[in-house]
């Protein structure tokens, strides 16, 4: 029996990409079909169940072949063996480097290391990520860091020239960088209301403002390493809590440009001086009372503002330019993070 076929050759590689994200969310192929079947895709192309498994068999196939040069986002665009136009490149890499928010909030300031692997496992059932999603987003993170810790120049270019990431998901790779370098503890329990953006905005004040490259824009580490010398200027601010002169000055002058401003006049005279020793010391303790206190997020601008601000007019406190350096981050961070 004869049978006709209409035959089309091409060698441009066809990528669908609602399957490309079920790939990356790690659906298996017969779940992945499932999905494309209850969205309909059988009546809107008019075709077989046998047919869609096997679309979407070989759309995986090429992912897979494709993983590797992903993985070196430049490979990508200088292979002859997979035909895809640069606009389609852009979607593939972003994608693949895209990460979930649930996700890297749990690993965020852990070493990226083999211990931290083994705890995929928990975390995927919290986060309700899959595990073969988290495996590809922990390695994602841990291939981004090794490729920059030793480059020198600024942290958010260096990720976007080597991995051909748009400008935003460079800024946050660099605050997972950051944050995996310098180790620090996201995971307390009154910083859990705190979302990834929070902390990725405030990574990059720190960057911006505290690490060596804030000062010199060409070394190792620039981006990531926080400047030693600063932190060594900042032990001379603590005359703002020791010098008990000085400490009655400064809560005068805050109180007397606050008065008549703030319903919240009374606990901020009140309780300066453990704001004070909190906000002197970097303490996430700042935060929690001024919520208890039901402090507005104007009355947190309006208090922090005065506070800054008054240490100027201090004759006998001579670190003028360290204490804008420290308080111009403090302010930006606790700003971003006063929220419910």
């Amino acid at each position: 029996m004869a049978v006709e076929l209409d035959v089309f050759v091409g060698n441009t590689t066809i990528m669908d990409e609602e399957v490309y994200q079920l790939w990356l969310d790690g659906y298996t192929v017969n779940d992945a079909v499932k999905v494309r079947m209850e969205g309909g895709v059988l009546e809107e192309c008019e075709a077989s169940a046998d047919v869609l498994l096997s679309d979407t068999m070989d759309q995986y196939r090429t992912f897979q072949m494709c993983e590797r040069l992903l993985h070196s986002p430049a490979k990508l665009a200088n292979q002859l063996l997979f035909q895809i136009p640069p606009h389609r490149q852009a979607i593939l890499i972003e994608r693949y480097y895209a990460f979930d928010d649930a996700f890297v909030r749990e690993v965020l300031g852990k070493k990226l290391s083999k211990g931290t692997k083994k705890d995929l496992d928990d975390i995927s059932a919290k986060t309700s990520v899959t595990l073969k999603s988290c495996r590809r987003q922990f390695d994602n993170f841990k291939r981004v860091f090794k490729v920059v810790e030793e480059l020198k120049g600024p942290l958010v270019e260096n990720i976007r020239q080597h991995f051909l990431l748009s400008d935003s998901l460079a800024r946050d790779y660099a605050a997972i960088v950051f944050f995996a370098n310098n180790r620090f503890e996201t995971g307390k329990r009154k910083l859990q209301y705190l979302t990834f953006q929070d902390f990725a905005f405030c990574a990059g004040q720190l960057i911006n403002n505290w690490t060596v490259g804030a000062v010199d824009n060409m070394v190792e580490d620039m981006d990531v390493d926080l400047d030693k010398e600063f932190l060594q200027e900042l032990k001379e601010l603590k005359i703002l809590i020791t010098d008990k002169d000085l400490l009655d000055q400064h809560k005068s002058l805050v109180c007397t440009a606050l008065r008549g401003k703030t319903k919240a006049f009374n606990e901020m005279e009140a309780n300066f001086k453990v704001r004070n020793k909190t906000a002197m010391l970097m303490r996430t303790e700042f935060i929690e009372p001024c919520r208890s206190d039901r402090w507005t997020a104007a009355d947190m601008r309006l208090y922090l503002t005065h506070y800054t601000n008054s240490a100027h007019i201090l004759d006998t406190f001579k670190h003028q330019v360290v204490w804008d350096r420290y308080m111009g981050v403090i302010k930006s961070c606790i700003f971003k993070m006063y929220h419910d």
